[in-house]
């Protein structure tokens, strides 16, 4: 399967990179074709410009800001989303990156008239969020998990009818222990092998 990685943290030696490389390790180990994106090493710049905004739901594929963001998604039949939950949801940069990538044309359809979006992402089979959080388990999902909704709900609309969801999350991140990151790790490794 072609699955792409996209990555989102600013610090290079942050515990996200070893969950990234985790999971970049273990597909490819399993006959997986990777793909790696990391948003802060490309410089991407996530804040829409005026004129953008304004011919957002005419844009046309051949007019994409990002043309290889865009062939890289078309190219996916997998995506996994790696990153921190700040603030219960997604980091400012990967809010970004699906407002400036995920454009009609590429990954939905506006109708011209009444009836919803048409869905174009219907190769992507596979779709998943590997994260940390900072807060515990209950209180993440007592404030609707955010973050995981937008990814697992909002953009899996869009995908494959029969697309499987991954969703694996540290839990109590900012109290974390050696022990604790190493299990985590592990379990990304076990689940993830079982694509």
């Amino acid at each position: 399967m072609r699955i792409l990685v996209v990555y989102c943290h600013p610090v290079p030696e942050s515990f996200c990179a070893a969950v990234r490389d985790t999971v970049v390790h273990t597909l490819e180990r399993n006959g997986h074709r990777v793909d790696l994106m990391d948003l802060y090493a490309e410089g991407f710049d996530p804040v829409m410009p005026t004129e953008e905004r304004r011919h957002y739901n005419e844009m046309k594929l051949e007019n994409h800001p990002f043309p290889d963001h865009a062939d890289r998604l078309r190219a996916a039949e997998g995506l996994l989303f790696v990153y921190p939950t700040w603030w219960y949801g997604l980091p400012a940069m990967l809010k970004g990156w699906l407002d400036r990538v995920w454009t009609p044309d590429l990954t939905f359809r506006i109708p011209d008239g009444p009836g919803p979006i048409e869905p174009l992402m219907t190769h992507v089979k596979l779709l998943g969020v590997i994260t940390t959080c900072g807060a515990p388990r209950w209180w993440s999902y007592m404030v609707g998990h955010p973050g995981k909704r937008t990814i697992l709900r909002g953009m899996r609309a869009l995908c494959a009818k029969t697309c499987r969801r991954v969703f694996l999350a540290h839990y109590m991140m900012d109290k974390s222990t050696p022990q604790t990151r190493a299990d985590y790790l592990k379990r990304v490794e076990k689940r993830l092998s079982t694509i």
